[in-house]
């Protein structure tokens, strides 16, 4: 079978992917499928020699980086010569351009099939503002917000409004990033400190979301194909669980199965496929969490492309129910060719 693993792309993740992408190369390859490794920035020049691919650092590219990428080099990978024998796209994007249903819906025209969810249900879930409405219409709880955008950071009276019905503890965040980039939390309700926060975001999104902040624990439950898999506790050794300390080894603890009673855990992993389903996802997803003091837990945001290398939170959750990375990839290809084992 002809595997194109697509990673890399042209969003602040592009070196997470490009390190989740090489793992799944290397997996598929042991288990006996002939892989294509492909990073769309490339246009018609997007097969990648994997023998001389090296891991990307933890740092993501800056702004001026991204800027120098062309959007239409994703139109002209999908259609090049590149796709004409391949069976499956197996998506390693993060995500702009990889997550939000974009490059989804150039597989679809091109008539290549693609892991995990389309391209309706990409747009909502990337989106957080659209994703949280539906939860919310689903009773699924989630932490009180406001859409704004970057205009308003200067208007203290609409920030004065937004911290009296949120808190004085606020996380402010682009409207369509992931990976914390862009991301801000406010302590004390100042509002220079709101302002900036808008303003950070909004040089990666056009939307931010100001959003209540929870106290409590955070955790993380991916859901494969319908089935959750178990809860992961994600425990930062210093602040809080950002850019640096997701992806820089030693930097935070995990512990899978999380430390929670059965009957919550049972709860959490229901609303969690409750969630899977409202937004449309098929395949992987993983949908992050705060459990509060009180143990109410308040979905934050699903990811339809989690990070994938094989020490990210989705295989870890499979290795905990005995699912090597390799058998996880292969599982992933049947699962979207709806092949029976």
């Amino acid at each position: 079978m002809n595997i194109a693993v697509i990673f890399g792309g042209i969003s602040s993740e592009r070196n997470v992917s490009i390190n989740g992408g090489i793992s799944v190369c290397k997996a598929l390859k042991e288990k006996g499928y002939n892989v294509t490794p492909i990073d769309p920035s490339l246009g018609t020049n997007c097969i990648l020699d994997l023998d001389n691919l090296n891991l990307k650092s933890n740092e993501a590219p800056s702004l001026d980086e991204l800027h120098n990428f062309n959007k239409r080099s994703l139109l002209d990978c999908i259609n090049s010569q590149v796709f004409d024998n391949i069976d499956l796209a197996f998506l390693v994007l993060h995500g702009k351009y990889g997550e939000d249903g974009l490059i989804q819906a150039l597989l679809e025209l091109r008539g290549v099939p693609y892991t995990g969810s389309g391209v309706k249900s990409s747009a909502l879930s990337i989106d957080k503002h659209s994703s949280k409405v539906l939860m919310s219409a689903a009773g699924i709880p989630t932490p009180l917000w406001q859409s704004v955008h970057i205009s308003d950071a200067e208007d203290f009276d609409l920030l004065k409004e937004i911290r009296k019905d949120l808190g004085q503890k606020l996380v402010i965040k682009p409207n369509d990033e992931g990976s914390t980039i862009g991301l801000t939390i406010v302590n004390n309700g100042n509002l220079d400190e709101i302002a900036n926060g808008i303003r950070l975001a909004g040089q990666y999104s056009g939307d931010v979301i100001i959003e209540e902040y929870i106290a409590g624990r955070e955790i993380t439950v991916a859901v494969i194909d319908g089935n959750a898999y178990p809860i992961i506790e994600i425990i930062p050794i210093d602040g809080f669980f950002d850019y640096n300390n997701k992806y820089t080894k030693g930097k935070t603890d995990y512990i899978c199965p999380a430390d929670i009673h059965d009957d919550l855990t049972d709860y959490i992993q229901n609303i969690s496929i409750t969630a899977y389903h409202t937004l449309g996802c098929k395949g992987v997803s993983r949908l992050d969490f705060r459990l509060s003091e009180d143990n109410i837990p308040y979905c934050l945001e699903i990811n339809t492309i989690p990070g994938f290398t094989s020490t990210s939170l989705v295989p870890m959750a499979a290795k905990a129910l005995g699912i090597e990375y390799a058998d996880l990839c292969e599982l992933i290809i049947k699962t979207t060719l709806n092949i029976e084992e």
